[in-house]
């Protein structure tokens, strides 16, 4: 508590009154909740009776990583700290039997959510554009964050959203059927819940008694609900947020949120954490005067007390092909001449397609580098397919491997057949699978999809079996030529070089698990053991953003809150990229500077911003303006490269230090 500053020790020690916490960028924040935490239990509240909540798996493991270090494991029994959506799993699966679910809840991702709704579209009745299906997927997730139910979106819609609204009660009702939730219904379904059963309401507020909220700017409608049921009205929270870092709003965010805790408890205490520990005072200065042009319900402005640092660069290029040679030049160069490492430089970009330039030139200049937030190997369809058959072949009751697989590629078994099996499954709680078998389907389904399911449980029993008992990779290759996944793969890719791509990515899936059964074992691991293994890609998986290293760091803007870096590099500073075209047509340009300003702000030494001149888009070069946020920074505070030669002192040193990476590269 003696190393917080004053208005971080006021917060740890407010607990007698609801508490937001304004936190600048860098201000301390999660060391607040941590210290809150431990000053908590010393005041005798018990850790059992305690809650942080988050958005990440990442911000919630260094929370944990850091409350154990205030305290020993005895006294933090029972803390819970997890994202939201954790939280909302917990809730649903401790009280399914009142939300008429059986135990075992299956979780769809969005690519589930995505084959559910083209299954919709194609074996129903209305007429719904299959092509539009990313759209309806979207305005379903836009309902729920917004609180809204099936029934209350059909009395609501225009004529326009007629079409959406009954999709998403057919979408509902299947989710329903197949004993399954998706990532939105993590939030709506609890909330559902504690309002209409104030006996289960009273058991969580029971077990909750303090609550402490991160990034509480980024939460949306239905996560601010859960938050006043579980707080009472009592409102024994904490909520930490920055309204200047709300960048989420496609994701229906609304730092609006931060306002309504004024409205709704009036006993409401804000404390200011304006202290940044992260940046030099001159990137301070910058990124206050750019956020300044927003409209602010709490104002707030950053300082610090390191050194005031170097002016902020802004580089203009010609081309984009320019820009990323150039900036991949000013790495080399700038680690040469200071001595840093790879991994302390970050390029930031508005999206993900900025990349590809900058990758082929640091591959050029033999530069390691790591993209933050690439598609994930395990998160292609390809191999969610292959996978969930491996997990079906081993436990049968797996209703989300099943619903996954039982009609991919295509044996006509559609969506009404499945809500009516998941129908009959739920009344009699079994699974899915052992639903098929059972003599009292008949009296729910034809006989053609009866035959029809029998007869893919018997070959999945079939093939389980052999590959139980035989040689498990010969086994599979034998299951994937049987269904004919090859010629699905051809049928369902744009392109031959996409499906060639997919079937390449299976190959390297199935020299995966082979290298997997072999690791730390004398003698190859069964099915099972394997299929335990591949439950832990999920940890691997969100592990792989740490692993950055001594690597140059790539990354959108979005995925870089919450993140530092000592030199940073954003590029591509101009108008219909930030501020984004869509942005400026919807009048949403204070979210773009919000974006901007939590580029500038990750920065610790040094920021330099990038532009061109001109840019290929769509095959064509077109002519482009700087930011308009360029033009809102200080002045006396920036260096404009791009308009000035370099002196010859500059340039010979630029020269030794690409001879000298050469050599480096050449040794």
């Amino acid at each position: 508590m003696s190393k917080l500053n004053p208005q971080q020790q006021t917060a740890v020690k407010t607990i007698d009154v609801p508490l937001l916490v304004l936190a600048g960028a860098g201000s301390g924040k999660t060391r607040v909740i941590t210290e809150k935490i431990a000053y908590l239990i010393k005041q005798g509240l018990p850790a059992r009776h305690i809650a942080a909540l988050t958005f990440t798996n990442k911000a919630a493991r260094e929370m944990k990583a850091r409350v154990t270090k205030l305290l020993d494991d005895k006294a933090l029994r029972g803390l819970r700290i997890s994202t939201f959506h954790s939280l909302g799993l917990d809730i649903l699966r401790k009280e399914h039997k009142t939300l008429q679910y059986k135990s075992g809840i299956s979780l769809f991702d969005e690519q589930d959510k995505i084959t559910l709704l083209k299954n919709l579209i194609t074996h129903s009745q209305v007429n719904y554009d299959i092509d539009a299906v990313n759209l309806y997927a979207t305005q379903i997730g836009q309902w729920k964050n917004a609180f809204m139910t099936p029934e209350q979106a059909l009395q609501q819609a225009d004529i326009a959203d007629q079409e959406n609204a009954m999709l998403y009660a057919e979408y509902a009702r299947s989710l329903k059927a197949y004993n399954a939730v998706d990532f939105d219904d993590l939030i709506l379904l609890p909330v559902l819940l504690l309002q209409q059963n104030p006996a289960i309401l009273e058991k969580w507020q029971n077990k909750i008694r303090y609550l402490l909220v991160d990034e509480y700017q980024d939460t949306n409608i239905t996560q601010y609900q859960l938050v006043k049921l579980l707080v009472g009205k009592l409102g024994k929270f904490t909520v930490v947020g920055d309204d200047d870092q709300s960048i989420y709003a496609w994701r229906g965010a609304q730092p609006e949120n931060l306002a309504q805790l004024q409205k709704d408890y009036v006993r409401l205490k804000v404390i200011k954490l304006e202290q940044n520990y992260r940046s030099y005072g001159r990137i301070l200065k910058v990124a206050n005067r750019l956020i300044a042009n927003n409209s602010h319900v709490f104002a707030k402005k950053l300082w610090s007390d390191m050194m005031f640092g170097e002016p902020l660069r802004v580089l203009s290029h010609k081309n984009d092909l320019e820009e990323a040679k150039q900036i991949v030049s000013e790495i080399v160069h700038h680690k040469f001449k200071t001595g840093a490492s790879y991994g302390d430089y970050a390029i930031l970009y508005r999206g993900n397609h900025q990349s590809r330039l900058f990758e082929r030139s640091l591959r050029e200049h033999d530069v390691p580098y790591f993209i933050n937030g690439s598609t994930s190997f395990f998160a292609y369809a390809e191999i969610k397919d292959i996978l969930s058959y491996l997990k079906l072949f081993v436990n049968q009751d797996d209703d989300a491997a099943f619903l996954r697989v039982v009609n991919t590629p295509r044996r006509e078994i559609g969506p009404s057949t499945l809500e009516k099996l998941g129908a009959y499954a739920n009344a009699r709680h079994i699974s899915l699978f052992s639903a098929c078998t059972e003599m009292g389907l008949k009296q729910k389904l034809s006989a053609t999809a009866v035959s029809r399911l029998q007869k893919f449980c018997e070959w999945t029993q079939k093939t389980s079996a052999a590959m139980q008992t035989g040689d498990i990779f010969a086994e599979m290759e034998r299951f994937i030529q049987q269904i004919n996944y090859p010629q699905w793969i051809q049928e369902n890719s744009n392109t031959q070089k996409a499906a060639e791509r997919k079937m390449k990515n299976i190959a390297e899936l199935t020299e995966w698990l082979q290298r997997l059964a072999k690791s730390d074992a004398t003698e190859d691991k069964s099915l099972d053991e394997i299929v335990a293994k591949i439950q832990l890609m999920d940890i691997l998986d969100r592990n792989q953003d740490e692993q950055a290293d001594e690597q140059v760091s790539l990354m959108t803007l979005h995925a870089a809150k919450g993140l530092e870096f000592p030199h940073v590099f954003l590029i591509g500073i101009e108008e219909d990229i930030l501020p984004h075209q869509n942005s400026i047509e919807t009048d949403n340009i204070e979210e773009e500077r919000r974006l901007a300003y939590v580029g500038i702000t990750r920065a610790q030494r040094t920021c330099t911003f990038s532009y061109c001149t001109h840019r290929k888009r769509y095959g064509d070069i077109s002519e482009t303006e700087p930011s308009r946020f360029l033009a809102e920074l200080p002045e006396e505070d920036l260096e404009w490269v791009g308009k000035q030669k370099l002196d010859k002192a500059e340039q010979k040193a630029r020269g030794k230090a690409n001879l000298a990476h050469l050599k480096a590269m050449l040794s």
